[in-house]
């Protein structure tokens, strides 16, 4: 189970990597950037809970019991971090849409060729 994962979040790295190399209009480029730092995110996740899955939340008891389960909870801290890249990456691609959107006022396209050869001196 976890070889699929660990899979289907290399296809999405990979994906997005390609996609930001071999696409020319800029709106393509954010995208491919987009899914190439989801799967990012979505193997930090993983390897944070590579031990378990489940979270490490006390119940009502005052103590926590140390039975067969006590090593099997996903590591928070990890997650945490993963937290601050999401939100990061959120702020990153709103900057890159808004320095498109100007990008765009100046062009008529967001081809990389077209708007190097209308702003080459």
């Amino acid at each position: 189970m976890i070889a699929v994962l660990e899979a289907c979040i290399f296809a999405t790295v990979m994906g997005g990597f390609f996609g930001i190399i071999l696409k020319k209009n800029l709106m393509m480029k954010i995208l491919s950037m987009d899914v190439m730092s989801t799967g990012v995110i979505s193997c930090y996740v993983l390897v944070a809970s590579h031990r378990g899955l489940f979270t490490p939340i006390l119940g009502s008891g005052a103590g926590i019991e140390l039975g067969a389960d006590s090593g099997a909870y996903a590591d928070p801290v990890p997650q945490a971090v993963i937290l601050t890249a999401i939100v990061i990456g959120f702020s990153i691609q709103a900057l890159m849409l808004v320095g498109v959107m100007k990008l765009s006022r100046d062009n008529p396209t967001l081809e990389i060729s077209e708007i190097e050869k209308s702003n080459t001196p």
